[in-house]
């Protein structure tokens, strides 16, 4: 593994301050100390830094790549605008015009999108956080964040908590909760880029994909849904039978960045989406209580650093699949919703299930 990766090797044990406090990984320019924390379990081993709740590194026994984009040094992490392996929020993918109303009040938060619209909640969002680490054990870390009143023009304190756990077999889970004292807007997402092959050395083209939904949410040329929910019959978007992401039309790849409609509202746990590397065989199953899955394909990944075990990213190097609320929501009244009120608690499973061939 490269400098920085996930050290010590699956199956030494970690006590003492190791295992309550984890170590520091890195430094903000504001001169806050980032800890990283190991966690192990299910065959799996994965390390949380406590700057955006980050999923730095994420590896499987018996295979030798990382299964997601990050990056062995800290400070990449504090210019780096892709969120790799983020919680992203307080709400997730894009609001239009960066407007909307709840209980008969306007609010505006921040326009870090084309400036004119908001992206994963501002440029100072969850994912650019410092988070609290509350409780840590050999399987799991819990993570809290308290987003102040007014925060990228967000109304109302939002309080989260962020548990990942490592389970048998071969799972990664994420389990967010959020409560508020005023209504506000509570839309999260986990933002891994995933590469099952290589650890992203490659592209994810040829990774076979499946996806338990037959409508998605179509968007206008600056990436806002038109509104229209759009079966994917006839559609270059219908994975509903496993195929390659390799698709080109007019002789360039296309672009995957779109939300799935998977259902009207947060439901049970159930299956979203699977993925199978092309050369390792290593399969991932999405589980999620989610009514979106945002599909991104990496087009947009160019990092100036190198990534984990000094992989070089580049366009198409890791996939995202997003469980989320769909976007622009709060525009959009006849979508699942994002509205938080007082008393209410919001509840998020996500899991990651990985198997060897």
């Amino acid at each position: 593994m490269g400098k920085g990766g996930l050290n010590p090797p699956i199956g030494n044990d970690i006590s003492g301050m190791a295992m309550k406090d984890g170590e520091v990984f890195g430094t903000t320019q504001a001169g806050e100390a980032v800890r990283r924390f190991t966690i192990r379990g299910g065959g799996l081993t994965a390390n949380i830094i406590g700057l955006g709740a980050i999923v730095q590194d994420l590896r499987l026994a018996g295979h030798d790549a990382p299964l997601v984009l990050g990056y062995d040094r800290f400070e990449p992490y504090e210019t780096d605008r892709a969120f790799f392996g983020a919680v992203v929020g307080r709400f997730a993918n894009r609001i239009g015009g960066g407007r909307f109303t709840i209980a008969g009040n306007r609010y505006q938060t921040e326009r870090n999108f084309l400036g004119k619209h908001t992206l994963h909640g501002g440029s100072e969002g969850f994912f650019h956080r410092p988070w609290s680490v509350s409780l840590h054990g050999r399987d799991f870390v819990t993570l809290t964040l308290h987003d102040p009143d007014g925060a990228m023009g967000f109304p109302g304190a939002l309080d989260v908590t962020c548990t990942y756990r490592l389970k048998i077999p071969g799972t990664l889970s994420m389990e967010l909760t959020a409560t508020c004292e005023e209504p506000t807007l509570c839309n999260l997402a986990q933002h891994s880029y995933f590469n099952l092959d290589d650890g992203g050395a490659g592209d994810i083209l040829d990774h076979r994909l499946m996806l338990n939904a037959g409508a998605y949410t179509p968007v206008d040329d600056e990436m806002i849904p038109t509104g229209v929910v759009k079966p994917v019959d006839g559609t270059p978007f219908d994975f509903r039978q496993a195929r390659a992401l390799r698709m080109e039309m007019e002789g360039e790849q296309l672009r995957y960045d779109l939300n799935y409609c998977l259902a009207s509202s947060r439901g049970p746990l159930h299956q979203a989406a699977w993925v199978q590397g092309a050369n390792s065989g290593v399969e991932m199953e999405v589980w999620t209580t989610e009514p979106g899955l945002q599909l991104y394909s990496g087009q947009f990944v160019a990092p100036t650093s190198p990534g984990l075990d000094g992989s070089r990213y580049k366009a198409f190097s890791g996939l995202c699949l997003e469980a989320q609320t769909w976007p622009d929501a709060p525009n959009r009244p006849y979508f699942p919703q994002a509205t938080l009120w007082p008393g209410q608690i919001y509840h998020q499973v996500t899991e990651y299930r990985f198997r060897l061939p």
